[in-house]
């Protein structure tokens, strides 16, 4: 039986319009999940302390102000048993419920320390001193259990977990250090990421994200993720740190993601990124942007642009570091009279309806 040719044409046109409108609702799917995000672990204590956060002169929770300009995620560090800084358990649980009762997605840092990792410093929590590898593996997995029950049991559970923070050079040192422990490290993350899923329960499961800080280095980048992957370890998002002062230019961020994305088929986030609103990292060299209100704001729509232009809508999010800091903050959203600055709008013309 012959099919009629114009019978074959209509078919392959039907095809090709199902086709394009399977592309228009990925594209919107990707559009809505779009992370426009801030790591906001000290506004909880600036407010506590009386500190104001403004806009257009007038006060208002420092949460609403960014709910208000299209910010979508919050972001969170958690530290096992802080000494001086207030990221525990109990403070991080507080702040992550009011984030979503105003209907922000939560995305948990574990530093796996008492106070800050990052790639010069790992330091073991006090509490896991002297735990030989094997007691290490089995304290991290049980840990983060633990925690994301108590999170999960707060009804504040996490939409996405990095298992460690800025962990190029390895986690738990010297257990973890790299390049020297591989193995170690590891069996490290993979503790981590087991403990997460332990503790969802009914609840689904967060996505896991692995944190580097080389935004502007493919070479690096391509180096840990190929040894990474090795290990057979499962994770969703890979989040990349990217400073320009520290990292590289522009045309350094775009190469490197592009390349992450078109290697390794995962999603990328810009997890930290910031820049000054006045001097402070450019006084005696060319800035790539003025340290001003409106430089700072010129900086993250440009960011923007290239996280939004990476390959296959793998580039899903952008998260400001610490915005809401109480005075002094050069990096800061609000000036030291806690005045809103110009960059809280970059998101207004992608949000606004």
């Amino acid at each position: 039986m012959r099919t009629n040719p114009k019978t074959i044409i209509f078919i392959l046109k039907i095809k090709s319009l199902l086709f394009a409108i399977l592309l228009v609702f990925c594209h919107l799917s990707q559009a809505q999940n779009y992370a426009i995000g801030a790591d906001l672990s000290f506004l909880k204590q600036a407010e506590d302390h009386g500190f104001a956060f403004k806009e257009n002169g007038q006060a208002k929770p420092g949460l609403q102000i960014f709910k208000d300009h299209g910010y979508n995620w919050i972001r969170l560090r958690l530290f096992h048993t802080p000494t001086q800084l207030p990221n525990s358990l109990a403070y991080t649980i507080a702040l992550a419920k009011e984030a979503k009762k105003q209907g922000f997605k939560f995305l948990l840092d574990y530093h796996y320390s008492d106070t800050w990792a990052d790639p010069g410093k790992q330091f073991i929590p006090k509490a896991w001193e002297g735990k030989s590898h094997a007691a290490l593996v089995q304290a991290v997995y049980e840990y983060t259990r633990t925690t994301m029950v108590a999170f999960r049991d707060s009804g504040a559970f996490p939409d996405m977990v990095q298992v460690g923070n800025e962990i190029s050079n390895g986690m738990l040192w010297p257990d973890g250090k790299l390049p020297e422990n591989w193995n170690n490290f590891a069996e490290l993350v993979q503790a981590g990421i087991n403990g997460v899923y332990a503790g969802c329960g009914n609840t689904p499961c967060p996505e896991i994200m692995i944190h580097i800080d080389k935004g502007g280095d493919k070479n690096f980048t391509r180096y840990f993720f190929d040894k990474l992957n090795t290990y057979g370890i499962r994770y969703d998002v890979i989040g990349q740190s990217y400073y320009p002062w520290w990292h590289g230019s522009l045309l350094d961020l775009r190469e490197c993601l592009y390349f992450a994305a078109t290697e390794y088929k995962k999603d990328i986030i810009v997890v930290e990124v910031a820049y000054n609103w006045r001097p402070a990292e450019y006084i005696n060299k060319h800035a790539p942007f003025a340290e001003s209100p409106e430089g700072q704001k010129e900086f993250l729509e440009e960011v923007n642009r290239i996280v939004m232009n990476v390959p296959d809508n793998r580039g899903t999010g952008v998260f400001w570091w610490e915005p809401a800091v109480s005075r002094g903050g050069s990096r800061s959203y609000f000036d030291d009279a806690g005045n809103v600055l110009p960059v809280i709008e970059v998101f207004d013309k992608f949000t606004r309806k």
